[in-house]
């Protein structure tokens, strides 16, 4: 027997320290709920869970940036609609206004009604805002700049063009050779469109695609072809045999941000809504001719809040299922990161206990093996 070196004590001890230890750990588990507490607890799942955390708050707040494209989609529709039903009244008017029974009398006051519905289209064309941004300015429509002989023009620009357009640059423009347009500045209207040795003006894309079909109305210019491409141009001058050149960025829609990641995004164009895109601006019923005139330029302009609505509607479908799409993706990945992080609280009261009794144990041998070491003094009695 030694009593220098008390080498049960020392086992017994270590055998202490560790369930106590594992004791300690045992606790810090069950009081916070956390598998992982630490990064030594396991630190690749630590590290798998924190990427996996960053990006279900990613995907919260992308998904509140969705149901926000919502809300801005709702906003435009529900105003085009109060647009629409203004024109489907001065449609009503103009059908009035073109019957031969009424007088001239009668049709001016037809007219001061047109005229009012008119100025309200215009007004909450340019006063619609969400959050402090101008919603039918043209702001959230594809951007597209013009240049007339190289130089660039006020009286010509570029409206809108469709999604299908390919972009084009200063260096590879889209073209139109020797434009002529005759422009009445009294009724900012355009009289006719002709150029080119056919007499037809055609516009060329960056990609060679050729826009051959022409129509206009009131101040505006359209180049379509049948791919479904069109590019819409302004008109406030005449023009005689000009070349054009047209850079067409394929910029400037809403980009919503729909998921967690970089170009997770949802481009939305909403378009200038003045009554010159409509093509309502020069509609005046005050004479039987002009209110039939009327009838087919409202038509159009019904037929281009229509194109509109229907467009806002097709982006408010895709930004729902988004939403639907990513509270999915965060529920699964929740229930992964909790698999990595969370406790089995049942488990772990097991791994308690058992901690518990061994430390209880080991205490009790280690004041036994404390004690031994006295029985030396038996044998020197």
């Amino acid at each position: 027997m030694k009593i220098n070196y008390n080498v049960s004590a020392l086992i017994a001890n270590n055998a202490l320290q560790t369930s106590d230890s594992k004791l300690a750990d045992s606790l810090e588990r069950l009081s916070s709920g956390l598998k992982i507490a630490n990064a030594k607890d396991n630190p690749s799942g630590l590290a798998m869970a924190r990427r996996m955390n960053s990006q279900i708050k990613s995907l919260d707040v992308a998904d509140d940036s969705s149901a926000d494209g919502i809300s801005i989609v709702e906003t435009a529709d529900a105003v085009i609609a109060e647009m629409q039903d203004m024109l489907q009244r001065m449609n009503e008017l103009a059908v009035k206004s073109s019957n031969g029974t009424l007088t001239d009398d009668d049709r001016k006051i037809i007219q001061e009604e047109v005229a009012q519905l008119k100025d309200e289209v215009q007004r909450i064309s340019d006063t619609t805002d969400f959050n402090g941004q101008k919603l039918f300015d043209g702001s959230f429509d594809l951007r597209g700049y013009a240049t007339i002989n190289g130089e660039t023009n006020p009286s010509l620009s570029v409206s809108s063009y469709s999604d299908k357009v390919p972009a084009s640059t200063i260096d590879e423009p889209a073209t139109i050779s020797n434009l002529t347009i005759e422009y009445d500045e009294d009724t900012n209207t355009i009289t006719s469109v002709s150029g080119g040795e056919s007499g037809t003006p055609t516009l060329t894309d960056s990609q060679g695609n050729v826009y051959d079909q022409v129509d206009f109305d009131g101040n505006i210019i359209k180049f379509s072809n049948d791919l479904g491409m069109s590019v819409q141009l302004e008109v406030k001058d005449s023009f005689s045999s000009v070349d054009v050149e047209l850079e067409l960025t394929t910029k400037g829609a809403m980009a919503v941000q729909i998921g967690a990641n970089e170009g997770q995004y949802l481009d939305i164009r909403i378009p200038c809504m003045n009554l010159s895109n409509i093509g309502i601006y020069n509609v005046d019923v005050s004479t039987q001719e002009g209110a039939q005139e009327a009838i087919n330029q409202i038509k159009n302009g019904l037929s281009y809040l229509s194109d509109t609505r229907s467009r806002l509607g097709a982006y408010q479908n895709r930004l729902e299922h988004t939403n639907k799409s990513i509270d999915a993706t965060v529920e699964n990945m929740t229930a992964a990161y909790s698999r990595i992080m969370d406790v089995d609280m049942a488990e772990e009261m097991t791994t308690y206990s058992t901690q518990q009794v061994l430390q209880q144990a080991g205490t009790s041998m280690l004041a036994q093996a404390n004690e031994r070491p006295s029985d030396v003094l038996q044998l020197l009695q």
